[in-house]
């Protein structure tokens, strides 16, 4: 791994696990590809919340959260500009439960607007990402945005090489969808201010172990300096 730039997850390595590391010569740069997408994972209003009202949104990710959605839209405006496509998901589920699967042996089925329920404003997403024409909208049921839905068939005929993940959270979505991607023989790249999560070490320690063996864990300008650069995929 890189040891000329700090990462979130630089403080919690010991000695050991560095010389592990550098022993194993994990975490080399892929780098990016020539046909880029941005995956936006479950970028909704139930997981950001309403400053000053966290309390009345049960799955929020607070101020962390509608921090990173700027620097979301920073990188979908980019994308958009270049012609990039961009991909958004939506998790949600029936409000009887019918759909929610193993997960309800984990969590309570939430009867509440600000969940993500179907219909419910929480589900939505948030109002500071526009979708543009050519863009896809989507709903999944699953961690990953790849487990039944679209989204390989839609970036196979598009020819994309390389995955720009964001959205939320670290530890769940986004990190199973860049297990998946990799799974693809896909690049992916995690700008890492633009992916967010409820507790700070979960977000921290998902994105070394993403870095570590199956993507790119990069900045937000590093992604921008990219997608100025590349032609446009579409």
């Amino acid at each position: 791994m890189d040891n000329d730039r700090t990462t979130p997850w630089d403080r919690f390595l010991t000695e050991q696990d560095r010389a592990v590391l550098a022993r194993g010569r994990f975490g080399r740069r892929m780098g990016f590809g020539q046909r880029p997408a941005v995956v936006v994972i479950d970028a909704q209003r139930y997981m950001v919340g309403v400053e000053g009202e966290d309390a009345a949104w049960p799955s929020s990710c607070g101020d962390i959260g509608r921090q990173a959605v700027g620097q979301i839209a920073r990188v979908v405006r980019a994308a958009q500009a270049r012609g990039a496509p961009c991909f958004f998901t939506r998790f949600e589920l029936a409000p009887d439960g019918s759909d929610i699967g193993v997960y309800r042996h984990k969590r309570d089925l939430l009867d509440s607007p600000h969940w993500c329920l179907a219909g419910t404003l929480g589900a939505q997403l948030v109002p500071q990402l526009t979708p543009a024409p050519g863009d896809v909208v989507f709903v999944k049921k699953k961690p990953s945005g790849f487990v039944g839905t679209p989204l390989l068939g839609y970036l196979i005929e598009r020819q994309i090489d390389t995955v720009v993940i964001v959205g939320g959270a670290t530890s769940n979505c986004i990190r199973a969808t860049v297990f998946d991607a990799a799974s693809h023989n896909l690049r992916a790249i995690v700008p890492q201010e633009a992916v967010f999560d409820r507790i700070p070490i979960s977000h921290a320690i998902s994105l070394f172990d993403m870095d570590r063996q199956f993507a790119d864990v990069v900045t937000v300008d590093e992604v921008l300096a990219y997608l100025d650069s590349v032609r446009t995929a579409g």
